[in-house]
């Protein structure tokens, strides 16, 4: 067989007809967009928790009661989770060398991650109601 030295596939990935994983653009955008997200979601964020330190409970609780504040905190809440696994599985994948523990720690990762997401939406719903 004849080898193209154009190509970046080893002899062996073109045996098997193996190419790139082929998401590994799309994970990259997807930490991209989330952080561009994450800029005025936190910058809302920062300034109501500063806009809110002298208040007492009942007003932050009236704050958090508008759906606009509701909306941004879930918001905020989803964005930074998903986010932090995101970035969290390119360090296991990039520094962890043992597959089995690679797994067990990305399932980790995900499954905390969106425990602690919905956590967050959950307090935010029971507030906006009034639970």
């Amino acid at each position: 067989m004849a080898s193209n030295s154009k190509t970046l596939r080893s002899p062996l990935q073109v045996a098997r007809g193996l190419g790139s994983a082929k998401h590994g653009t799309e994970h990259w955008w997807s930490q991209r967009l989330t952080s561009i997200a994450l800029v005025p979601l936190t910058v809302w964020f920062v300034f109501g928790v500063i806009g809110h330190l002298g208040a007492g409970h009942a007003e932050f609780i009236a704050w958090m009661k508008s759906p606009f504040s509701a909306v941004m905190m879930v918001l905020t809440a989803v964005v930074t989770f998903h986010h932090a696994q995101s970035g969290l599985q390119v360090v296991i994948e990039d520094y962890v060398n043992v597959e089995w523990q690679k797994m067990a720690l990305i399932i980790g990762v995900k499954f905390l991650s969106f425990a602690l997401a919905a956590a967050c939406v959950l307090a935010v719903v029971k507030i906006f109601i009034g639970a």
